[in-house]
């Protein structure tokens, strides 16, 4: 009996356990051995929460909603001190705001702008939580990149759209950077939804509302004045008459170089000289073969009448530089010359490739600056901005060395970009904080945008840069114009503020009809 027993769990139950398990072991095998197939072949490209690398892209794009400096180490202090801000933070009682700018970028020069501005921001966003005597909601701040060129800038829209609809509450977007097509496409696409935009530095005519009559843009406002605008501020500083002035510009041109020209041409209209273009690479941040048409430049200058002592710039920064060098060797160094241009200037202070000797040989390199630290230390006007208002800027920054505001990396006001970061999101705030319907906490996103025609007078935004009054398009109304010297020891010198009326405003600060 005991035989049979046995028999029994060797063939009933044994065998076929044994055979089954067997059976287990095997299929684990293949399984396992495809899902490894399938990790080795299917590339992670996350970077961080909310941002990964795109198909065909190595580069990180997306909106960073954590301690993410898209491998920038200029950014990491300001990046960490947003984060222990928004750690603090309570959901529901805050809305988000988006910097968006090219944090990936490769240019020297344009890391510092975006880290002074990502800087300017986040003093606005601890202002705004801790120095507002309880007025809600919230602030939260989250980094958004486009990419280097902006050329992902769809990938990273359908993300702040989705930041609408979910507990984030995105109520508005703001930075920008330049006035390139990329840029101007995601504005186009963000207001197109609903979504309120406030720019920093865009200046070009046709990256704004109200030309034509017409608003492409609607829900977008500015801080900085159009490309005419700093123009005829420009014009109004030097008396630039047609028979002293020689144009060069950027050809085909961009839309800040393309409206900068415009403006150009309209203050020189009837020059003895034609225009000198140059046609730099589609990536203007490149150095391309430019050195050479500016060499070509300056020696056609040399030739001109020496009645002619001005040069009108329409270009950006890499090749304004190139221009400078240039100039800085030319055949003529007994004749003064003095360049004008526009604000893109300023990324200048901070370029060690720019020959400072050349700013020792009877040359003068004058801009439209978009903020200044020295326009309201003394002699300031009386309307139009205050000491006041850049004093409170400054007081907080210098308690930004160290906790709790700081330490947010190492700053400068020179290049204007921190105060123009800075006023950028105290306008987003405000417009955000003035849709609060009664009742409510949180704004609805339609009603943000809706703001800006009312940003004036009494309810003017008093930014460190000068008052921020807005017309019913969006566009700030006879804003201040720094105009701002390079030096030959590095860095700028203020010069004068200008005006584009040709005078400050009056002091109720409203644009006429």
């Amino acid at each position: 009996m005991a035989r049979v027993g046995s028999w029994l769990r060797e063939s009933v139950w044994e065998i076929p356990l044994r055979r089954y398990m067997a059976l287990l072991a095997a299929a684990a095998l293949v399984a396992g051995a495809v899902f490894g197939v399938r990790a080795l072949t299917h590339e992670d490209r996350s970077c961080a929460p909310g941002v990964s690398r795109p198909e065909g892209s190595d580069e990180c794009v997306g909106v960073a909603t954590g301690p993410y400096d898209f491998g920038q180490s200029a950014l990491r202090d300001v990046v960490q001190a947003i984060w222990r801000e928004n750690s603090g933070l309570k959901s529901g009682s805050y809305v988000t705001v988006a910097m968006m700018l090219p944090y990936t970028s490769t240019s020297a020069t344009s890391v510092n702008d975006i880290q002074h501005q990502l800087q300017g921001a986040y003093l606005a966003q601890y202002q705004a939580n801790h120095d507002a005597n309880g007025q809600t909601p919230q602030i939260r701040l989250v980094l958004a990149s486009p990419g280097t060129s902006g050329d992902r800038w769809q990938y990273t829209v359908d993300q702040l759209t989705a930041m609408t609809k979910s507990a984030d509450q995105l109520r508005a977007v703001a930075g920008i950077g330049q006035s390139t097509d990329s840029n101007k496409a995601a504005v186009a696409r963000l207001t197109q939804r609903g979504i309120p935009v406030i720019g920093s530095s865009i200046t070009a005519d046709d990256l704004a509302n109200g030309q034509s009559g017409k608003d492409p843009y609607p829900g977008l406002a500015r801080v900085a004045p159009t490309n005419t605008d700093e123009a005829h501020a420009l014009a109004s500083f030097a008396k630039v008459s047609a028979g002293r002035a020689l144009l060069v510009y950027d050809k085909p041109g961009d839309p800040y170089t393309q409206t900068l020209e415009n403006s150009f041409q309209a203050l020189i209209k009837g020059s003895p000289y034609g225009a000198q273009p140059f046609t730099p690479p589609a990536d203007r941040s490149q150095e391309g073969t430019t050195p050479n048409t500016f060499r070509q430049i300056t020696t056609l200058l040399c030739g001109t009448s020496r009645q002619t002592d001005t040069i009108l710039f329409a270009g950006r920064h890499t090749q304004l530089r190139q221009f400078i060098n240039a100039l800085g060797q030319r055949g003529c160094m007994d004749r003064q010359f003095t360049v004008l241009t526009g604000d893109e200037a300023s990324y200048l202070t901070h370029d060690k490739a720019l020959d400072l000797d050349a700013l020792r040989h009877s040359l003068s390199v004058r801009y439209t600056s978009l903020a200044h630290p020295d326009a309201w230390v003394k002699d300031a006007p009386a309307t139009g901005g205050s000491t006041a208002d850049f004093t409170t800027l400054h007081t907080l920054l210098t308690s930004a060395t160290r906790a709790p505001v700081g330490p947010i990396g190492p700053a400068a006001l020179d290049d204007g970009q921190l105060i123009i970061g800075y006023d950028t999101l105290r306008l987003a705030v405000h417009g955000i904080r003035e849709a609060v319907p009664d009742g409510r906490s949180v704004p609805a996103l339609a009603d943000v945008g809706l703001q800006w025609p009312q940003v004036k007078g009494p309810l003017r935004v008093d930014g460190a840069s000068g008052w921020i009054c807005l017309d019913v398009h969006g566009n700030p109304y006879d804003k201040a114009v720094p105009i701002v010297e390079l030096t030959p020891q590095g860095g700028s010198r203020f010069v004068r503020i200008a005006w584009p009326e040709g005078k400050p405003p009056a002091k109720e600060c409203l644009p006429p009809a």
